[in-house]
């Protein structure tokens, strides 16, 4: 983009925007662009304005059914971007994309993009309700999307959205993960003492939690020594959420470690021995791309997201999803092999580096932007 643009980013949290799309941000300002992110409120708005940028708070029910209520907000969001005027807007996570892109639209907003960052609990669950759901977000989807260009973190998301005609060809770019910082996610040497695994991730039962205790428990009854720790928050938000009773439950057992919201990632990775995420389906998970960057082996399902960033046997070892067993016994190889797992740790740093680097995922995505301006200029 050869002169200077107003580009909105929205996220349904604020948290998302500082974890994932801050380094995004400061390059469209170091590019001399303007800037405007908007979220819902949270504790991490504040820190998106001391970081020097323009945040606003937009009131948005995660969970929201009710018709009146959301027209509302859809009413109200449309506003907000008639009035800002931004000359692009880029879309995180289902809400804001189905929401952000109409309200765009009709406020006039030619530059569009939508970011498909998974496909969330209304994709992954079966139950009846959830079918139904599913069936009215793919037509919101289809009016959302027509007209946008589409970003999508793995093949599978984009595969699933061509079968339903809910994106062509010519919309499609695809940007796997929203980066790492190779220089602040860097390898260190495997602590001392009883083998550390873990599990980073909001507390959902769609990233395998349970599994992942099942796994604990299988191992300590086989007499496997080695400590096992939930790193995130629940969120209670989501309807996928695992309940801090059932959490402190666990960790009373004794069975795994709760630490709970983790501020400094890179400490918690050289803490550990090995990464964990056994996922039922994922866009492309950041945390496996933090701890290959960290040159940790990962351990996970083998199922969209997931096996981008794990190659089987290479950096780390694939499992069938919702297989307790299974992942149990992936894990004892791991715990029982420091030397595989600094191999795998080592072929783990050198994807990271060469696929999921900041500066490459930032200017795949700068490109993206540059595409859909210089198509509106043109039209």
């Amino acid at each position: 983009m050869d002169y200077p643009v107003k580009v909105l980013l929205f996220a349904n949290t604020d948290w998302y925007l500082y974890n994932f799309r801050l380094p995004l941000a400061q390059a469209l300002r170091t590019a001399g662009h303007e800037v405007l992110l908007l979220s819902p409120p949270g504790e991490y708005g504040p820190r998106l304005v001391q970081a020097g940028f323009c945040w606003i708070s937009f009131p948005l029910s995660r969970r929201g059914m009710n018709p009146f209520s959301e027209l509302i907000t859809l009413w109200r969001l449309t506003r907000l971007y008639s009035r800002e005027r931004p000359d692009l807007a880029h879309h995180f996570t289902v809400k804001c994309v189905l929401y952000g892109s109409l309200a765009a639209k009709m406020a006039g907003v030619k530059g569009i993009v939508n970011a498909i960052t998974g496909l969330g609990y209304v994709f992954i669950g079966d139950e009846p309700p959830v079918r139904l759901l599913r069936w009215l977000i793919k037509g919101f989807y289809r009016c959302a999307l027509r007209g946008s260009q589409v970003i999508f973190q793995n093949p599978e998301d984009q595969s699933l959205f061509s079968r339903n005609g809910l994106v062509d060809g010519e919309q499609v770019t695809m940007i796997p993960s929203s980066g790492v910082d190779i220089e602040k996610f860097s390898p260190s040497p495997e602590p001392a003492g009883e083998p550390l695994v873990i599990l980073p991730a909001r507390m959902l039962w769609a990233k395998g939690v349970a599994e992942f205790v099942d796994a604990a428990r299988l191992l300590r009854e086989d007499g496997i020594h080695a400590r096992f720790a939930l790193v995130g928050d629940t969120d209670l938000a989501n309807p996928d959420a695992v309940p801090v009773d059932q959490l402190e439950k666990w960790q009373k057992e004794g069975i795994i470690e709760w630490w709970g919201w983790q501020e400094d990632m890179p400490a918690i990775y050289r803490q550990t021995h090995i990464v964990c995420l056994p996922s039922y389906r994922e866009g492309t998970p950041k945390t496996l791309i933090e701890a290959a960057a960290c040159g940790r082996p990962i351990v996970t399902t083998d199922v969209p997201g997931c096996r981008l960033v794990t190659h089987h046997q290479q950096n780390g070892l694939l499992v069938p999803v919702r297989d307790s067993r299974a992942l149990a016994e992936a894990l004892k190889i791991l715990i029982a092999d420091s030397a595989l797992r600094k191999q795998m740790g080592k072929k783990g740093r050198e994807l990271a580096v060469a696929e999921f680097s900041l500066e490459k995922v930032v200017g795949q995505t700068l490109a993206v932007y540059e595409k859909t301006l210089s198509g509106y200029r043109k039209g």
